[in-house]
């Protein structure tokens, strides 16, 4: 299964982002294979808003929430919310995977 993790960071936190934005990208590249897309959510002049998207594999709920409470951004209590959604993949990168759903 396919689910969609948003984060929000609490306000004035960004000291602590970037404090702990190495162990957290380090954390990112040893789970690569679960995935699918994720990234810092950014304002219009490409400043950062304060927290994130997941898109991850994972059997259940509770998994997609075990990997997130393993990123060193939640382990170093940035996040004031996470939202953690079921997700369907209906195209990514030109893709369409409408029948893998079916």
């Amino acid at each position: 299964m396919t689910y969609f993790i948003e984060t929000f960071d609490k306000p004035g936190h960004q000291g602590t982002r970037q404090a702990l934005r190495p162990a957290h990208l380090a954390f990112l590249e040893s789970n690569a294979r679960r995935l699918l897309a994720c990234g810092a959510k950014l304002h219009e002049d490409g400043s950062d808003v304060g927290g994130g998207i997941y898109v991850i594999t994972a059997a259940t709920r509770e998994e997609a929430r075990d990997f997130i409470e393993a990123d060193p951004f939640f382990q170093g209590d940035l996040f004031a919310e996470i939202r953690i959604t079921r997700w369907r993949k209906a195209y990514v990168d030109g893709v369409c995977h409408l029948q893998e759903a079916a």
